[in-house]
């Protein structure tokens, strides 16, 4: 075992969090396991391999920026239920 039910009690105490005795059996267990596991990782051998940020390598996915016509005024308004001043008429939101 990498940790007691009384240090789990002990940590949880520090945290000001309170559980049942069934409760820290179950988080004693689930910690130990994954102390156990971290144990196992630290055995890799790791030499040469560069520490990363994340374990997928990511890319931004923007598209080029290119100028294109854009649609007429007149086509753009006429959907528009209500306009003024060549503008989309919204009806008002804060009073």
């Amino acid at each position: 075992m990498k940790i007691t039910k009384e240090e789990v009690g002990y940590v949880a105490h520090l945290a000001r969090l309170e559980f049942s005795d069934e409760e820290k059996e179950k988080f004693t267990s689930q910690l130990n396991d994954i102390l156990l596991y971290m144990e196992k990782l630290n055995r890799v051998d790791t030499t040469g391999v560069e520490p990363l940020t994340h374990a997928t390598f990511l890319s931004n996915a923007f598209r080029n920026d290119e100028v294109k016509p854009s649609l007429p005024h007149d086509l753009s308004m006429a959907n528009a239920p209500e306009e003024r001043a060549g503008s989309f008429r919204v009806p008002k939101v804060i009073e």
